[in-house]
């Protein structure tokens, strides 16, 4: 039976390399995004583009978007730039998706986060990746504090080296992992229940991811 996810963030570069794995499975993909001149590059993987508006929109407008999905995958970013656009889309908007998640009783819900990621971040005021590292911060534990089968998963640094299959999941330290080994992790905890309420975080390493996860 083919699972039906609506992934936010469709035409990042992580999105990209994720949509044709599911796809390739036969899920059936819709894929939201800001610029309507980006649905020919994502209707090429397989996934159907759907250009909406996350920062201005409510939670009852993002619950009808969600519902009729089996699972949302949480991938949009404001990419840098002004403090007030990341808040605006890495924790308001995100967290605005999990309440209308819960509200269209959709509850497996997968937020790719960062590997530092928490309320213990470190990350000084001054530093231009503040605004970041709370906004996830704030997101990541809405999630945890949900009634969602929710799971976080915290990559170290993304390179867009070639997939290596392998991972680290007991990595105390961030290093770096490859794009197409992080869309790899997100395919295969779809499905995976004894992924609910866990972060996951995961450096390049020497396991199969096939071996770690159930999907």
């Amino acid at each position: 039976m083919s699972t039906r996810v609506i992934l936010f963030g469709g035409h990042g570069k992580v999105a990209l390399l994720l949509e044709p794995l599911l796809v390739a499975r036969g899920d059936t993909v819709t894929a939201v995004i800001r610029n309507p001149a980006h649905e020919a590059e994502v209707a090429a993987t397989g996934a159907t583009p759907v250009v909406f508006d996350l920062e201005a929109s409510d939670v009852d407008e993002l619950a009808a978007l969600i519902g009729g999905n089996d699972v949302v995958v949480w991938s949009a970013g404001a990419g840098g730039g002004s403090a007030d656009r990341t808040y605006a889309v890495d924790r308001d908007a995100a967290i605005r998706s999990m309440d209308a998640a819960v509200a269209a009783g959709v509850r497996r819900y997968v937020m790719v986060s960062y590997f530092g990621a928490g309320p213990d971040h470190g990350v000084p005021e001054g530093d231009p990746f503040f605004a970041y590292a709370e906004a996830k911060a704030a997101a990541d534990e809405h999630l945890r504090a949900s009634d969602l089968d929710g799971t976080i998963l915290a990559p170290s640094g993304l390179t867009l080296d070639a997939p290596t299959g392998r991972i680290d999941v007991d990595a105390r330290e961030s290093r770096t992992v490859p794009r197409a080994d992080v869309a790899a992790v997100i395919a295969a905890v779809i499905p995976d229940a004894s992924t609910f309420g866990r972060t996951i975080r995961f450096n390049s390493g020497d396991v199969p991811i096939g071996d770690l996860f159930a999907g």
